[in-house]
């Protein structure tokens, strides 16, 4: 793999300095760009961060500007370049928000509006009607996807039906990724990768390439969309107005799977979970693509230079951190977030309190858009304590439903699940899921992980980490759960916590 980078390097023009000692990741994130300096040495890195704005011009659409994101990227990546020093960077990596769509002219560079965001539902009737007309299993089968507003692929026919867009070869559309390739080389590139290209609605993850019938089934010309590359590999070099120019770009990954390899699960059985607003769990499955799976999504976990490619399953749980901003906003039980700890601890068990936070449905692997938040076996003498107990370990709850439904499907059994987001510094969270799951839980040292992937990608692409095993011995871990030998209350409390789900179940449709 060095070799073949290397010979990359010679077509480019481009020769790393001998003091490169670090990779920049441009973390493209739903609220804001990161973008962060991680050095092969290890020493702590140096980042920068900016907002954009989120625009909703109507109930159920989210909306950014392309330009402004490109903005918040152009200025951290600048401000990172300027204190590490150019010639310390050996290569740019890219992780982003998934399925956000841009539309641009070709000729003028510019986007044609608004980009319309993953959380966007503006085409729920459309994916209805695809569903109705029969097309689901097609979809499943070739996208490992379902059909849901979530994904790219109906806002692409959207943006090109209500913009009137130009379908000819001025018409550009891609994901966040490809809109920054498209600046970072002031037009010269048009590229993706193909995790990001699995999301989209028209990529068959078999065959790795974009699927001409998805494209005419949704008026999808698919010249328009970029050419995919590996996650990992030289991909192009920088030419944009006002940053160096000449730096490769080597590494491109959508946010979840960049956090899975920056997570280091690199081998079947190894899997990550994300303790966020919700929380994405996905579990490393190999190199063999598995049949659709019932409640679960299959991705492209990521494809290195060398052609070889990894599959994941993926869960999506709606709502895990944000019941403890529930508690918080809504009942007014703790005043900031870090309470939620130290009250859930004072008390021994949640005395028999059960909470599904199904504020928004349930997710993975449920997928009831009719569920609604439950509250299970209060008594009087149930207290705040328990209530905040039982909201946490509502989030083992639904991260255990979701393995245990993928350990079932693929037949791949979990080794460990390594953690991180903003609820994961909760050592009582992670012994409880650790219980649950009857596996160790890893919390490393660095919980950036997603930007950490995408460093990962673009310096093993360069030569920078020479193999996957210097990638392992860069990863650290802060603290690890095991469980506890005798799983029988583990297991009794989750047989109670499914009755609970139970009830929350079609609750809205009654």
């Amino acid at each position: 793999m060095v070799a073949r980078a290397a010979e990359r390097s010679k077509g480019y023009g481009y020769h790393r300095p001998m003091s490169a000692n670090c990779v920049i990741a441009i973390d493209a994130g739903t609220t804001g760009v990161r973008s962060r300096a991680v050095f092969v040495d290890g020493r702590p890195p140096v980042a920068s961060y900016r907002e954009f704005t989120q625009h909703f011009p109507n109930p159920g659409w989210v909306e950014h500007d392309p330009n402004e994101i490109w903005t918040a990227v152009a200025t951290t990546l600048s401000e990172v370049i300027t204190e590490v020093g150019v010639d310390n960077v050996a290569a740019i990596g890219i992780t982003n928000q998934r399925e956000t769509v841009v539309a641009w002219d070709r000729a003028t560079g510019e986007p044609f509006g608004t980009a319309i965001v993953w959380q966007d539902r503006r085409t729920a009737d459309r994916c209805d009607a695809l569903a109705a007309d029969g097309h689901l299993d097609m979809i499943r089968t070739r996208t490992g996807l379902v059909l849901d507003p979530y994904f790219s692929g109906t806002k692409f026919e959207w943006l090109i039906r209500e913009r009137s867009l130009p379908t000819d070869d001025r018409l550009a559309l891609g994901t966040i990724d490809s809109w920054l390739i498209h600046r970072l080389t002031s037009g010269e590139a048009h590229l993706t990768d193909v995790t990001n290209a699995s999301r989209t609605m028209l990529f068959d993850i078999r065959r790795l390439e974009w699927d001409a019938e998805l494209c005419d089934l949704l008026s999808v010309p698919i010249g328009a969309l970029p050419e995919v590359r590996p996650s990992s590999g030289r991909l192009c070099l920088t030419a944009a107005e006002g940053l160096p120019s000449g730096i490769p770009v080597s590494g491109i990954a959508g946010d979840q799977q960049a956090a899975l390899f920056g997570q280091n699960c690199l081998r079947p059985g190894q899997a990550k979970n994300t303790y966020g607003t919700g929380s994405f769990i996905l579990l490393n499955v190999g190199d063999t693509c598995p049949e659709p799976t019932p409640g679960m999504l299959t991705t492209v976990a990521w494809q290195l230079a060398d052609g070889s490619v990894t599959y994941a399953l993926e869960g999506a749980v709606f709502v895990t951190g944000a019941a403890i901003q529930w508690l918080r906003d809504g009942l007014g039980i703790i005043s900031e977030a870090a309470e939620i700890g130290p009250l859930a601890a004072s008390v021994p068990d949640s005395g028999g309190v059960y909470v599904v936070p199904a504020f928004a449905g349930l997710g993975s692997p449920w997928w009831d858009p009719w569920a609604r938040g439950t509250i299970c076996g209060l008594t009087r003498g149930s207290s705040r304590a328990h209530l905040a107990r039982a909201v946490v370990e509502s989030m083992a709850y639904q991260v255990r439903d979701v393995v245990d439904a993928m350990v079932s499907a693929s037949g791949v059994p979990i080794t460990d699940l390594r953690v991180d987001g903003g609820a994961s510094v909760m050592d009582l969270l992670l012994q409880f899921q650790a219980d649950q799951l009857g596996v160790r839980v890893i919390r490393p040292v660095d919980r950036e992980s997603t930007a950490l992937g995408a460093a990962y990608l673009a310096g093993l692409a360069e030569g920078v980490w020479p193999n996957e095993e210097t990638l392992a011995a860069a990863w650290s871990v802060e603290a690890s759960f095991d469980p506890e030998p005798d799983r029988t209350l583990a297991d009794l409390g989750h047989g109670e916590w499914l009755r609970a789900v139970e009830r929350s179940r079609g609750w809205a449709t009654a």
